[in-house]
């Protein structure tokens, strides 16, 4: 028997429909996150961030409207005829930038008030014991403010899933009819919609959407084959020695003697005719 929406908890709703989709985006996400780090831009931070928030909206609005109409099925036999996806797309926008608003300050001020009451309650601690080691001092300080912060951001999460829960159900009671179908065919009904029945033509064109990703991956690179840092020095590499013939070195020989003979010969002349210069005087 399938509970109705009414006795279903907002928390538990909210909390099926955000993960599943999260789950189902999140491969098409990390795929543009790869080609933005492909072509050199950053996703995180400035340009890189809003391009990757631009093509999130079409996936997040594509997954919660699948993930929804899948959980309302299968959990709550329901049909929705509505825009399931856009509809909980904004809404779970205008909360989410609500609760993250508030969140920034809320967490901030408790992390700047945590560390306070932390190194308040280290330094009354170092008073009784006052050899109390280092690394046991760094452990309570981070357990001191970090668990109640935790809580805290807890806490927000909750408050974000009961009032997208609330959004859902509102969602439900307006556009929700109760499907007449038995249990086995709504399982049925929820296979085929995530899986077409043409097994074919998705094996196709799951293949054809990667052939055409791994182009654009190796179109985007900067540059294809690694290369060092301009401000990294690369060690001196010596070139090998060429190796050496037997003939080769015996001819070197051989010209080097004749060489130093021709040299020692005309030396020997040299001397013999500065020996006879001072005989031909005296005479």
């Amino acid at each position: 028997m399938t509970p109705s929406p009414e006795k279903t908890p907002s928390v538990k709703l909210a909390w099926a429909v955000s993960w599943s989709a999260f789950w189902t985006g999140f491969p098409l996400k990390l795929i543009v996150a790869l080609l933005l780090l492909a072509a050199g831009i950053n996703p995180w931070e400035g340009g890189g961030l809003i391009a990757l928030l631009l093509v999130s909206i079409p996936i997040d609005i594509w997954a919660l409207g699948l993930t929804a109409r899948t959980v309302f099925l299968e959990r709550l036999g329901l049909d929705i005829d509505a825009p399931v996806g856009f509809t909980l797309w904004w809404q779970g926008a205008v909360l989410g930038g609500l609760v993250l608003g508030i969140s920034y300050y809320a967490v901030s001020g408790a992390v700047d008030v945590g560390k306070k009451v932390a190194a308040g309650i280290i330094g009354l601690i170092k008073k009784v014991f006052p050899h109390f080691p280092i690394a046991e001092q760094i452990t309570v300080e981070l357990l001191l403010w970090t668990i109640p912060v935790t809580i805290l951001a807890l806490v927000l999460l909750l408050i974000w899933l009961k009032l997208f829960g609330w959004c859902i159900k509102r969602l439900i009671a307006s556009s929700g009819t109760t499907s007449s179908a038995s249990y086995f065919e709504r399982v049925r009904q929820w296979d085929s919609a995530r899986v077409p029945d043409d097994v074919g033509l998705m094996i196709t064109s799951f293949g054809a959407a990667m052939v055409l990703v791994t182009i654009a991956f190796w179109m985007v690179l900067p540059v294809t084959t690694p290369h060092p840092h301009q401000d990294y020095q690369m060690p001196e590499v010596s070139k090998p020695a060429k190796p050496m013939k037997p003939e080769d070195a015996l001819k070197k020989t051989e010209n080097s003697l004749a060489k130093a003979e021709a040299i020692l010969a005309s030396l020997e002349d040299a001397k013999s005719k500065e020996s006879k210069k001072p005989e031909r005087k005296g005479k």
